[in-house]
């Protein structure tokens, strides 16, 4: 018997928004201003599953400490740079510098140390 493709279609364009949510300013790493739109107190379904953050400044202090050595334990992690170069490194030797226009996408597994740190000391770094 064929399915009812009446009754199994889901029309996309008529989805109702539930909820608008402006993303939280904060510090992460060795104190990078970023602005987290998923994974911050007011989505809470999404934490820790999924998180989305930016970074977009041209004052040096707000990023040139950058993320140095931390543990990653198995999740995905994707790095879009718009403006400016980051330094990726990790402990098993891996190591990238993705400047504008350029993406990252990382699998970490247990015991994986990783760092990013901005290759600049001066300019616009911007990326997610």
């Amino acid at each position: 018997m064929k399915p009812d493709l009446q009754k199994d279609h889901i029309d996309k364009r008529n989805r109702i928004l539930v909820k608008t949510v402006t993303a939280v300013s904060v510090s992460d790493g060795a104190g990078v201003k970023l602005n987290r739109s998923l994974g911050s107190h007011l989505l809470p379904d999404f934490d820790p599953f999924l998180m989305l953050d930016e970074f977009r400044s041209d004052d040096p202090s707000d990023y040139t400490a950058g993320f140095p050595s931390h543990p990653h334990r198995g999740f995905e992690t994707i790095t879009y740079m718009l403006a400016g170069a980051f330094e990726h490194q990790d402990s098993q030797g891996n190591c990238d510098v993705l400047s504008d226009g350029e993406v990252q996408w990382m699998t970490a597994g247990k015991g994986i140390v990783h760092s990013e740190i901005p290759m600049q000391k001066d300019g616009l770094v911007w990326g997610f």
